[in-house]
């Protein structure tokens, strides 16, 4: 139970880590989650291939599996550029709202009433990001675009629960990261026409940031979290995700000094957003439903 908690524990701090590297990394939103997505899914192959896991898969079910990897490497990018245009606080408080959009979202996909109090709750975490977004103007875009990468992650989270079963999920993992490189593969000569871009790679030191980020804050993550899975309760699992964005911040603000160009306001913001999220958490335990990690 202790090694699984620990576990848990690494796993959320370098999820809340990847904010940091995306702000080190100097490459541009686009080609950064294309280097990640690649390293990445080199490792997984790698890993499940010598581990014998590598479960196969009928062409249709790539080809579904991949599209929702491909809104995953939307998400990503929506993300990291949240942080160019911001900082790693404001991108990571933006994707804290994830878990509450998808308590009012979710109910309109499936068809079921909305609950009155995930509406309060949705309520009150709106008046964060508006209490957040007016106190930091300078930061509006970055604003925005990490509200659209916060819903680009709840729509991969509703598509997730429409997945054929029969796959376990690392097999899943593996064919999304898989799907999702092709398919960025795919959009990034429109990204760099949209963007006035060209391919970039990485220099010097972007070649260390992107291996941690690829094999230790994705592959490494996500085992951790797979092994903690079996041994811990939802409530334990639920609360210690919460910890997520707070992991990143506080790292944003030892490293890149970031609470010198926030507001006061930026905290009664996040404090609100967090207080919302800690009690929709709350409903969640008692449905023995889990939330998603952020990142």
């Amino acid at each position: 139970m202790k090694l699984a908690i620990i576990r848990l524990h690494i796993a959320v701090f370098l999820w809340g880590f990847t904010g940091i590297l995306g702000r080190l990394i100097s490459l541009n939103e686009g080609w950064l989650v294309w280097w990640r997505m690649l390293i990445t899914a080199i490792a997984l192959w790698l890993y499940f291939f010598f581990s014998k896991q590598i479960q196969r898969i009928s062409l249709r079910d790539f080809l579904k599996i991949g599209s929702i990897g491909t809104i995953l490497s939307i998400h990503w990018l929506l993300f990291y550029g949240s942080i160019k245009y911001s900082n790693v606080s404001i991108a990571l408080t933006c994707l804290a709202t994830t878990g509450l959009l998808s308590a009012i979202i979710e109910p309109l996909f499936f068809r079921r009433r909305i609950n009155i109090t995930e509406i309060l709750l949705g309520s009150f975490a709106l008046a964060g990001i508006i209490i957040i977004y007016f106190s930091n103007l300078q930061f509006s875009i970055g604003i925005y675009i990490g509200l659209l990468s916060s819903l680009a992650t709840v729509v991969v989270s509703v598509l997730n629960k429409k997945i054929v079963s029969g796959y376990t999920p690392q097999s899943i993992t593996l064919y999304q990261l898989t799907g999702g490189f092709v398919g960025l593969t795919i959009l990034m000569p429109f990204y760099d026409l949209l963007f006035h871009s060209d391919i970039q790679y990485p220099q010097k030191l972007d070649w260390l940031w992107l291996l941690i980020l690829g094999i230790f804050c994705t592959v490494l993550t996500f085992l951790l979290y797979i092994k903690a899975l079996r041994h811990l309760s939802a409530f334990t699992i639920n609360l210690t995700l919460t910890l997520e964005p707070i992991y990143g911040i506080i790292l944003a603000f030892a490293v890149f000094s970031e609470n010198k160009y926030l507001s006061n306001y930026f905290y009664i913001g996040f404090a609100l957003i967090l207080i919302a999220v800690l009690l929709q958490m709350r409903r969640l335990v008692k449905e023995k439903r889990a939330i998603m990690p952020f990142e």
